[in-house]
């Protein structure tokens, strides 16, 4: 479904208002490009995750739901809100899993392109803990990690939403993704 540039602020700038029609308008039109963010991101997860690209939708947009007076600046910023609240939504999922049945060590693999998590609850919550402690340290390299890596966004989208220039989101992307790295892998180790 094709939208204009503006027709999603627009129907963030109505939620914000407390237009309730604006809502269910806004999900059908992002609802697609969600699903495909949820998709990435089980992607990423344990064979046979028993969350669906659906159910990680319904369950970000459950977190989601009642924060629509937020000042949205469009859908780049939305969906960056969106990306977080899907790691929250696997972090939680993950630590549930976890609590149940306690599983062997983390493994890590990074890729050329990204960070990426194969096949344990544990490093998930490992990767959580290390974007925390990104936090602490670099706050924009950890929101850099969230948009491209929980929500998909380009460098184009990511340097949007965090008005700086693509370049710093590259340059920030690279740094976080070598500190990360090392931590996972650190704490592989231990």
């Amino acid at each position: 479904m094709q939208t204009g540039p503006g027709e999603i602020t627009e129907l963030l700038d109505q939620l914000r208002q407390g237009k309730q029609d604006a809502e269910s308008r806004l999900l059908k039109l992002l609802y697609t490009e969600l699903h495909t963010m949820a998709g990435a991101q089980l992607r990423r997860e344990r064979p046979g995750h028993t969350l669906s690209p659906t159910a990680l939708v319904h369950e970000t947009y459950l977190r989601l739901a009642g924060k629509w007076d937020r000042d949205w600046r469009g859908r780049p910023h939305f969906l960056a809100v969106a990306a977080q609240a899907m790691r929250h939504v696997l972090v939680d999922y993950a630590r549930a899993r976890v609590a149940k049945k306690r599983g062997s060590g983390a493994v890590v693999e990074l890729r050329e392109d990204v960070a990426a998590i194969v096949g344990h609850d544990e490093t998930l919550l490992a990767l959580d803990e290390a974007l925390t402690r990104l936090g602490q340290w670099s706050p924009r390299q950890c929101r850099v990690v969230e948009l491209r890596y929980f929500g998909g966004l380009t460098e184009e989208e990511t340097a949007e939403v965090l008005h700086v220039a693509r370049r710093t989101v590259n340059r920030d992307w690279e740094m976080a993704r070598t500190w990360l790295w090392g931590e996972l892998r650190k704490g592989a180790h231990q």
